[in-house]
């Protein structure tokens, strides 16, 4: 199996999604059992406020990861079918250029 290199960048992204995810869910533990101690008794809401906050995002990006939304996707485009539509569109280029050479 050849590994190309959107199928690398395809399982960095893959790997780095899971591990914010973690750090998300992880963080809003953190913040519901107050380990930080930032926040003294008068202020709890705020460490509540932050828990849910990190919670919701947490869930807001596993559903991206896990559903395939990112902003940031690739065609779903074989390699060779790039490759063709790259040479295609070099061989339309270089043809424009040479007529309007022959044209002058």
């Amino acid at each position: 199996m050849k590994l190309s290199g959107r199928g690398i960048m395809r399982g960095i992204r893959i790997f780095f999604g899971i591990f914010m995810i973690l750090v998300y869910f992880g963080m809003s533990y953190l913040m519901i059992i107050n380990f930080f101690n930032l926040v003294t008794p008068p202020f709890n809401y705020l460490r509540w406020i932050f828990a849910v906050v990190f919670g919701l995002y947490g869930i807001y990006r596993g559903y991206r990861q896990f559903k395939g939304l990112d902003y940031y996707r690739l065609n779903d485009k074989s390699d060779d079918e790039v490759e063709t539509d790259a040479h295609r569109k070099v061989e339309e280029l270089i043809k424009r250029v040479h007529d309007n050479e022959t044209k002058s």
